[in-house]
C-alpha cells in the first residue's frame, strides 16, 4: 500500500483565506467519494468548553503515552475518546488532563469546515480532505490518482506532524510518493497548485 507525500502550496496569516484556497484545491479533484476530518489541540479549560459547545459532535482525547502507562485502565475514557455530550464540564477534571485534542472524522465535505475554522483560534489544528481523485492529464506524464489524493489545511503550524507552532496557516497537496522519481512527485504537486493559481513553496513532507 502506498503512502502520500505532501507539498505546501500556500501560506497566509488569514485563516478564512487559507480555507478558501484549500477548498479551491479540493475542487480540482473528483469529490464524489471525498470526506473531511478535523483535529485541534486545546491547551486551556476555556478552549475545551468553548469547542465542546460550538462542535457538539466532536470527540475529545488525550495524546499522552506516559498517562497510558501510568493507568492503562483508562477510567476517564480519554485514551480512546469521549464524545462531546459525555465530556465532563468540571474545570478541575479538565485542567488535570490538558492538553486535550478534539476531532471530527470522515464527515461530508462542506459540513464542518467553516465551524471548525471559526473556533480553532491560535491553537494548532488541521482540516484534511481525503477520498479525492486527482485528474488524469493526457500527454503530461501525470496520471489520475485516487489512493493518495488529499488536501490539508494546517492552522498555526507548517508540518503534518502538528508539532511546532507558527503564526500562520499552510495549505498542502498530497500526491503519490515516488521514491525513485521525486521530480514526478513535484511535477504533479506543481500542476495541481497551478490549477488554482498557486505554486509549490516548500520541500516535500513525509
Amino acid at each position: 500500500m502506498s503512502n502520500p507525500v505532501a507539498y505546501p502550496v500556500f501560506r497566509t496569516s488569514d485563516p478564512v483565506l487559507a480555507l478558501r484556497v484549500a477548498r479551491q484545491l479540493v475542487g480540482v479533484g473528483d469529490r464524489q467519494c471525498a470526506e473531511v476530518s478535523t483535529d485541534v489541540e486545546l491547551r486551556t479549560v476555556q478552549e475545551v468548553l468553548r469547542l465542546r459547545e460550538a462542535l457538539p459532535d466532536a470527540w475529545f482525547r488525550k495524546e499522552d503515552a506516559e498517562d497510558w502507562v501510568r493507568d492503562p485502565s483508562d477510567p476517564t475514557g480519554l485514551h480512546v475518546g469521549v464524545h462531546a455530550p459525555e465530556l465532563s464540564g468540571n474545570p478541575d477534571f479538565l485542567a488535570a488532563h490538558l492538553p486535550l485534542w478534539a476531532s471530527m472524522q470522515y464527515r461530508p465535505v462542506d459540513s464542518v469546515e467553516e465551524e471548525f475554522a471559526a473556533v480553532v483560534g491560535s491553537n494548532i489544528g488541521e482540516i484534511w480532505w481525503s477520498g479525492l481523485v486527482w485528474p488524469d492529464v493526457p500527454g503530461s506524464g501525470i496520471h489520475g490518482e485516487a489512493n493518495n489524493a488529499r488536501v490539508a489545511l494546517l492552522f498555526n503550524c507548517r508540518t503534518t506532524d502538528l508539532d511546532e507552532r507558527f503564526g500562520d496557516h499552510d495549505v498542502l497537496v498530497h500526491v503519490l510518493r515516488r521514491s525513485s522519481d521525486q521530480k514526478a512527485e513535484e511535477r504533479h504537486a506543481s500542476w495541481l497548485a497551478a490549477q488554482i493559481g498557486q505554486r509549490v513553496i516548500g520541500p516535500r513532507q513525509e
